[in-house]
């Protein structure tokens, strides 16, 4: 329904989602949760097999994002490990690997994928979700955040290095159930009571992947991050956006996750 603009980039490929429901199988250790909870499952084998994903964390759950036409590749590298299921008219079908799997090969080692850097602002953030009936009683606010405060010309949102602060704000509306991540000082401008987080409360600190616009056709960028926080049990919250990856990591976690990463990049060289 939007009509074509100079303004609105759409990237080429359409996109399909998938989301990956516990079956309760998990080892009582695991504590991760996030990203890192499906990082070796999900996220390391589609990077083995060239496929790019988006990643999007809400407030309930994880969503991957695959190209339609990476679906047959999808479905092979995870009959595996996972049962799959499809949507039609709202009742889910067992999917098969039947006229998939033939002409598939091993997976070849990936080239040394791109490391690319990251950074990490002093912004603190938080990870919040809002009852959909008292979404009216906020909207005014959210517009105002949106599209009035915080608004950095694009040429200074593009070009600036320095990352001390950062201006993100992130609102999702997944089959009713919202999901937002704003920094602390523009929380203070919401009414506390219609703001619902968990019970600790915590704050978060971000990484953000890329020191220009990632695109969309790399392999293995989310793997980069989530395997080695997988490693150290660390939870994640990621969200791909259109030119940059970020992951949310609990504040008191953040001097461990740099330390991680920059492990992971001078390893790389």
């Amino acid at each position: 329904e939007l009509p074509p603009s100079e303004f609105m980039q759409v990237a080429d490929s359409t996109w399909l989602v998938l989301s990956v429901i516990s079956n309760g199988r998990e080892p009582p250790g695991c504590q991760a949760t996030g990203v890192t909870k499906i990082a070796r499952s999900v996220i390391a084998p589609l990077a083995e097999h060239h496929v790019s994903v988006l990643m999007l964390s809400t407030y309930q759950t994880d969503f991957i994002l695959v190209r339609e036409r990476d679906l047959p590749v999808v479905i092979h590298t995870l009959a595996g490990e996972f049962d799959i299921y499809k949507e039609e008219s709202g009742e889910c079908v067992p999917v098969t690997c039947d006229g998939v799997s033939n002409g598939f090969l091993k997976a070849k080692p990936p080239a040394s994928p791109t490391l690319h850097p990251v950074q990490s602002p002093q912004t603190r953030f938080c990870v919040l979700t809002v009852a959909p009936d008292t979404l009216p009683a906020i909207a005014t606010m959210l517009i105002d955040v949106l599209f009035y405060s915080h608004s950095p010309s694009w040429d200074a949102a593009t070009s600036s290095q320095d990352l001390d602060s950062i201006t993100f704000f992130s609102f999702s509306l997944i089959e009713g159930y919202i999901s937002i991540v704003m920094d602390a000082e523009t929380q203070k401008r919401f009414p506390s009571d219609l703001l619902l987080t968990s019970s600790t409360g915590e704050l978060w600190r971000m990484v953000r992947i890329g020191g220009q616009p990632l695109g969309f056709d790399e392999c293995g960028i989310v793997a980069q991050i989530a395997e080695p926080l997988a490693a150290a049990d660390i939870s994640a919250y990621y969200i791909s956006t259109f030119n940059f990856d970020h992951a949310l990591v609990p504040e008191e976690g953040i001097a461990e996750v740099i330390q991680l990463l920059q492990q992971r990049q001078e390893s790389g060289r």
